[in-house]
């Protein structure tokens, strides 16, 4: 069946969990409306928390976070699935004089983190992991930090962000420098608390800022969950939808510059800005789509939603290639093994390389019985690929989707889509 309709997804992981915790070290109250509703956006919350912060939900996905400066957690800090919230949380503590210990499911436990505990050791703090400092649990011992300049080896929003909220207590000013730009959000978000923020070209710098200004933030729609169901509208014949208040920052929007590229008929309707983050409705119908490229320049623009490209990839008319994109092999799973794996059980041609995919399309798909393997992208991405598949699907571990995109088979199938 297609699907027909309006549609309005969670708030963005990426700004919500930058909103609370630049919330959390500002003096006051700040007012975060549409918090993303996912498991990984509720860890940021009660990890904030049991750092002595105020959180207090006033809505659906409205909290209210009142910062009054950090102390010491009585126990381990749980960060769940949450890559962002370990890196962007030691950071944070690695600029307070307290212990803090940083540890997540076993997911969480075996994504590399001494990308961000390598600078910020440079910055001073004293931090113990295991495999030295490579993998959580991590114990930080923090405060005492000077600032740094720092060319990251990887272009990586997560690390940028993790050295510059320790810059905000640190003695001088803080640099950091990527290969390619990464998300932007924390830029933005640090701005708008009241911090001075330079950035020239690929280099972001801040000057210490050991109290921020609160401020009411409105969170955006979350493009990376919008992917899945523009992408079902893509391939279902007969859909057109329309997604209401997407984020549409430039730095989140390669899915969309790949769309275009392949002949997607996908337009911006009512383009606005929201609080210093641009944000639109999308409106999306079915369409036959032309073989895309995805070299290592646009992959940080796009990270999140390389499984579903490779789902559209499918029904392309030729040869898809992607690459530059190993970071996916560190992610909830390794991300391109599990989707080559998911995609030839559904009898796609794919071929998987060390750093990327290529898939040849179209193919007749059918179902089966898959794993996500715990991966919320994933399972999502398996999903909508079940939509044009001929045959019954079953995913296991398709509740990881609770993570990020809380009712997404129910949204999927209220819209129409069937599997």
């Amino acid at each position: 069946m297609p699907l027909r309709g309006e549609v309005v997804v969670p708030g963005d992981k990426s700004i919500s969990h930058r909103a609370a915790i630049l919330a959390a070290l500002a003096s006051g109250d700040s007012l975060i409306r549409g918090y993303a509703s996912g498991a990984d956006g509720r860890s940021t919350l009660a990890c904030l928390r049991a750092l002595g912060t105020g959180v207090r939900q006033v809505g659906d996905c409205d909290f209210l976070v009142s910062g009054s400066g950090l102390r010491e957690a009585p126990s381990e800090l749980d960060c769940g699935n949450s890559g962002t919230t370990m890196r962007l949380l030691s950071g944070v503590l690695a600029a307070w004089p307290f212990l803090s210990i940083l540890t997540g499911d076993s997911s969480l436990r075996g994504r590399p983190m001494a990308r961000v505990v390598e600078p910020l050791t440079r910055m001073g703090a004293r931090i113990w992991g295991r495999e030295q400092g490579r993998y959580a649990p991590l114990a930080i011992l923090g405060g005492g930090l000077r600032g740094i300049d720092y060319s990251s080896p990887v272009a990586s929003a997560q690390v940028k962000s993790a050295v510059l909220l320790a810059g905000l207590r640190a003695e001088g000013r803080t640099s950091v420098r990527e290969p390619e730009p990464s998300r932007d959000h924390t830029e933005r978000m640090l701005a708008r608390f009241g911090v001075a923020v330079a950035v020239r070209g690929r280099e972001v710098s801040v000057a210490p800022a050991p109290v921020l200004t609160p401020c009411p933030v409105r969170v955006p729609g979350d493009l990376s969950s919008a992917a899945f169901l523009i992408a079902a509208a893509l391939l279902v014949e007969g859909s057109r939808l329309v997604v209401r208040g997407v984020g549409l920052n430039p730095t989140r929007a390669g899915f969309l510059r790949v769309l275009e590229r392949s002949g997607a008929p996908v337009r911006v309707l009512d383009l606005r800005d929201q609080e210093s983050e641009p944000v639109g409705d999308l409106e999306v119908s079915h369409a036959r789509l032309r073989p895309f490229t995805v070299g290592a320049e646009e992959v940080p623009s796009l990270v999140d939603e390389i499984p579903i490209l490779a789902v559209l990839a499918t029904q392309a008319e030729g040869t898809t290639v992607i690459g530059g994109a190993g970071e996916l092999r560190h992610k909830e799973s390794d991300r391109l093994r599990t989707m080559a794996a998911g995609l030839a059980a559904m009898g796609a041609e794919v071929e998987e390389s060390q750093d990327g995919l290529r898939i040849h399309g179209p193919c007749a798909l059918r179902g089966g019985a898959l794993s996500a393997e715990g991966d919320h992208r994933v399972a999502m991405a398996l999903a909508v690929a079940a939509l044009v598949a001929r045959g019954a699907t079953a995913i296991e571990g398709a509740e990881a989707v609770d993570i990020s995109y809380p009712g997404f088979f129910e949204t999927l199938y209220a819209l129409g889509g069937q599997g």
